[in-house]
């Protein structure tokens, strides 16, 4: 950036723009306008009535570190403390993985369940590997009448997902508790439908993972044993003792994986199950019926 230069917001944000795009970044524009918000202390919207506004000095050394991490692989979710899910933003820290727009199919198939339930006013729902929150947040927003139990066997991560909970004022709706899956609960039917985003990522797709995955993001939330498949065996497997007749059984996966969990959900006593696909095609969540 040269000193003699006007650094107005538009211009900072056009070369910036251009900075990361030579650098590979995937998303230049909107991490730009993102990372400059963050350093002005405004909300991203609010650039575009700002274009002509020159940032003082300490603002623009606030978005050179910025844009240094962010170049060096650091993910914007974390640079700036949260990330937008379902249209809602959450918190999110480095105990917890960064939601994903995939993880929105979970939470649209989960709610038009729900909604089909008989006495749908008084259903319960369990997000198990919780981590910020933001499944079982999303569902309690949404299905008011629901009663939510949100699990993670990191307390460091149900601590994000308290925040987000009262942040979204739906805490008192949803009972956190440190768990190993489903292990700290009776083998009794309490749930209607019991939904997560469970690790299921091999050691072979770790490694090919981006480097700001892989180099930030928790490495037990995304890790599975049996080439990705464990948790979601062991999860499916407890799950048929804690859902009620006719409950639903939810879980997000590899597309590497879905024919194989596909197979293993048929020869237990699931029924009707299904791989529903993701907006690029790929199968990524898989769902069952008791």
């Amino acid at each position: 950036m040269s000193q003699a230069e006007q650094w107005t917001v538009k211009r900072l944000l056009e070369w910036t723009t251009e900075y990361f795009k030579k650098n590979h970044v995937n998303s230049p524009r909107l991490d730009a306008e993102i990372l400059l918000a963050q350093s002005l202390g405004c909300k991203r919207i609010d650039l575009y009535i700002r274009f002509s506004h020159e940032p003082s000095e300490a603002e623009r050394a606030r978005f050179r570190e910025l844009l240094k991490r962010h170049t060096a692989g650091e993910p914007v979710a974390y640079l700036v403390g949260y990330k937008e899910f379902y249209s809602l933003p959450f918190e999110v820290t480095r105990d917890t993985l960064i939601p994903r727009p995939e993880t929105e199919h979970l939470v649209i198939e989960s709610l038009d369940l729900l909604a089909k339930m008989s006495g749908a006013e008084d259903l319960s729902v369990c997000d198990v590997g919780t981590g910020s929150g933001a499944i079982a947040v999303t569902i309690a927003k949404n299905a008011p009448k629901c009663r939510i139990t949100a699990v993670d066997i990191s307390n460091a991560a149900l601590e994000v997902a308290k925040r987000n909970a009262q942040k979204h004022e739906v805490a008192k709706r949803i009972v956190f508790l440190t768990s190993d899956l489903l292990s700290a609960f009776p083998e009794q039917p309490i749930f209607d439908l019991i939904v997560s985003n469970p690790p299921y990522v091999s050691e072979t797709e770790y490694e090919r993972l981006p480097p700001d995955v892989k180099n930030y993001e928790p490495k037990s939330a995304l890790i599975a044993a049996e080439d990705g498949m464990a948790a979601i065996r062991q999860l499916a497997e407890q799950a048929l003792s804690r859902l009620r007749k006719n409950g639903f059984f939810l879980t997000e996966l590899s597309p590497m994986i879905a024919e194989r969990i596909t197979e293993t959900l048929q020869k237990s006593r699931w029924q009707q199950v299904r791989i529903l696909r993701d907006l690029a095609g790929r199968e990524r969540v898989a769902v069952a019926q008791l």
